[in-house]
């Protein structure tokens, strides 16, 4: 039970309780013992009424229009862009400090975006906005390594491509492929569900995840570079990416081609990898090893695998990841940072 009486420890709400990013966010407090002296779940109107468990506690799920966030300490928002950009002002002027896991305040100049394992001294002080943003679930594990190599080398350039599970779009995201996957299956010659991903996701893959921008790349390929560069710090960080939607339930995956300033010894760059927080290099003792979503057996890491230093330019390698993106890419990231905020007394 990590529900105490303890006056230090925040008073939380979780807004969007009933989505699967809410739904992790649970199962991590009860996994990791946040402490926390008193809880509420929120979700829109149409979801309020309905009950969940935390702890072995039954608790109802509230309406967002109607919650006194004067209530809270702490509240974690992932309800969607506009929920947060409708209701994070009104939580922040009630008092409370915001984690929020949208696009809404991420390029924000008042709002720090973290990853713990980067850049935990932003949160050394409340943030001005009253928002810390949680980057986008591609970002968080890209630059969990970037910040290594950075470290070690100096990163002149990565090129991305990703491979994002249907779990990015939450609930809906997920029965659609497996509606769809059936249905494929069972009736060939017939139309099958592409209404969160068109076309149809089940035995497909997608190109394009968010809006076309007019410069040809999606938001969620602009959402890589900017964010890597505030996180990072390195305002003129070069990282293009492609960013692709695949037929996996849960799990993103990344092929990472990384230029650095100096010389890369594989064996040195393994070390490196391996070293860094909440990270398995896969391929450490043999080379043939690697993550898929499928195999990984713990989601709360950093999987990575075929590191290959390039024979032709010793300044560039490979990388393949996989991270869990519902835990490592939102909910985990949230915890960690919650955690930080705690452990520094700036709540």
């Amino acid at each position: 039970m990590t529900r105490v009486s303890d006056p230090s420890a925040p008073r939380i709400a979780i807004v969007g309780a009933t989505g699967a990013v809410g739904n992790t966010l649970i199962d991590l407090i009860e996994k990791r013992g946040f402490r926390y002296r008193d809880i509420h779940l929120v979700a829109s109107a149409r979801s309020a009424g309905t009950e969940l468990s935390v702890d072995g506690e039954s608790h109802p799920v509230r309406a967002v229009d109607e919650f006194d966030f004067s209530t809270v300490d702490l509240a974690f928002f992932s309800a969607g862009t506009e929920a947060s950009q409708q209701w994070v002002p009104r939580a922040t002027a009630a008092g409370a400090v915001v984690i929020d896991n949208t696009i809404a305040f991420r390029m924000d100049p008042d709002s720090p975006l973290v990853v713990p394992q980067v850049n935990a001294h932003e949160l050394d002080r409340r943030p001005k906005s009253g928002v810390i943003a949680n980057p986008n679930c591609s970002t968080i594990p890209l630059v969990r390594l970037l910040k290594g190599v950075e470290q070690r080398w100096g990163v002149r350039q990565a090129v991305v491509s990703t491979y994002q599970a249907a779990s990015g779009l939450g609930h809906p995201g997920i029965d659609e492929l497996k509606d769809a996957s059936r249905a494929a299956l069972d009736h060939p010659d017939e139309a099958y569900p592409a209404k969160e991903f068109t076309p149809s996701l089940a035995f497909n893959v997608i190109p394009k995840i968010d809006r076309f921008l007019d410069s040809g790349f999606t938001l969620e390929e602009q959402k890589m570079l900017q964010e890597s560069r505030k996180i990072l710090g390195l305002p003129h960080l070069d990282v293009t990416t492609t960013c692709v939607r695949v037929p996996v339930v849960n799990g993103h995956s990344e092929a990472v081609w990384i230029e650095t300033h100096g010389v890369v010894d594989r064996e040195e760059l393994v070390e490196v990898l391996a070293g860094l927080p909440e990270v398995t290099v896969h391929d450490r003792e043999s080379r043939h090893a690697f993550p898929t979503p499928a195999t990984v057996d713990d989601p709360d890491r950093v999987h990575v695998g075929r590191v290959r230093v390039n024979p032709n330019n010793p300044r560039a390698f490979w990388l393949w990841l996989v991270a869990d993106n519902l835990t490592i890419g939102a909910a985990l990231n949230a915890i960690q940072i919650a955690e930080e905020l705690v452990d520094r007394g700036t709540l």
